[in-house]
Order: structure tokens, then sequence, then C-alpha cells
């Protein structure tokens, strides 16, 4: 009687080789679509090209001003701020504006703005108010501000935040902004006027 044949032997593929097909369509989808937004956000930001955003203050003036023999200050500071977007196809959305008075790098008032929306190749006045109440001065802060009071004019830096979203078309990108004006030399009494400012204009992710 023969032996019997020997068993035919059977081929084992691992589990993993049987999806690469599938990983690696999964893998190039992926690729691709991630190049072509890439491509569409930049060629519409070629093609928008946005310039830079304008912010100046128009006028200031300080009220109530009263500095204890403590060193505490109470005053009232006004600025009207003029926001200028000169785009033709992007508008701002300000989603959250904070506002600061500072002195010499010591804060004296902060605020905060409703949120709104400015439209493209628009210009847009912010009237901010900010309120100092019993704000506490060190260091030679309290002398230096009696001397300007002297002087019937006080040299301040005005600070706006904001988080911000930018409308090109259907996409929103989200920045926050930084702007910075000063000094603004503030007079005491409004007959004397007030000296435009600039400010410089940053924007971070």
């Amino acid at each position: 009687m023969p032996p019997p044949p020997p068993p035919t032997p059977t081929v084992t593929r691992a589990a993993g080789r049987q999806h690469s097909p599938l990983l690696r369509l999964i893998f190039c989808t992926l690729l691709a679509l991630i190049v072509f937004f890439g491509a569409v956000v930049l060629i519409i930001w070629l093609t928008v090209h946005p310039r830079k955003f304008k912010y100046s203050i128009e006028q200031g003036s300080i009220s109530g001003f009263n500095l204890t023999r403590n060193d505490r200050l109470t005053a009232d500071f006004q600025f009207f701020v003029r926001a200028n977007n000169p785009n033709r196809r992007t508008s701002v959305y300000y989603d959250k504006i904070d506002a600061t008075v500072s002195y010499d790098d010591q804060v004296l008032s902060t605020a905060s703005l409703p949120p709104f929306h400015q439209p493209r190749r628009n210009v847009t006045q912010l009237d901010l108010h900010l309120k100092a109440a019993e704000a506490a001065l060190y260091g030679a802060v309290a002398r230096d501000l009696r001397m300007e009071r002297a002087a019937r004019e006080i040299g301040v830096d005005l600070r706006i935040r904001a988080n911000i979203r930018l409308k090109i078309g259907v996409f929103k990108i989200h920045r926050k902004l930084n702007v910075l004006c000063g000094p603004a030399i503030v007079p005491f009494n409004s007959s004397k006027g007030f000296e435009r400012v600039y400010c410089e204009v940053d924007f971070d992710d």
C-alpha cells in the first residue's frame, strides 16, 4: 500500500497586508485633500492680498482727574479711535475687544467693548471710555503724573487687544489683533487741541 501523499502547503497572508491597499488609498485621499485645500487657501490669499488695517487716535481727553496723597488715581479717559479696513474682499468680525490705558508701563484703567462687524472698505469710529477708580500708583509714577498734571497734559499709551475673524469669501480666519497707540499727549483743556496718534498693528495666530 503506497504511503499517503504529503499535505498540500497552505500560504497564510498577514492580515495587515490584506488591508494595505485600503490604507494606502485612505492616506492618498487625505493627502490629496490637504494639498487641495491648502492650494485653495493660498490662491485666495494671493488673489485677495489683504492690506494692513489702520488705526489712529483722532481725539483724546481726560476729566475728573484726582491724585490723592496716598497715590490713588481717579480719572476718566476718553478716546475716539479710527479703525480703517481698506480691503475690498475682507471683512472683520471683532468677537472680543479689550482696551487698556497705561502710563510708564503701569496700567491705569481697562475697559471692554461690545463685539461688532466691520464691512469691507469701511471706516469705523470706536468710542472708548476708560475710568480709573482709585488706581494704586507705584514707584515714581505718582510723582511724574503730578508734574504732568501741572503742565496741563499727560502722555499715556492706549492698547487694544481683540479676537477677530477675517472673512474672505466663504473662509473665516481666526487671529488675535494687537494695536498699540502712543504716547498720546492728552490735554486737560479740550481747547488746547489733540494731535492725531497713529497706531502700530500686529497679528498673532
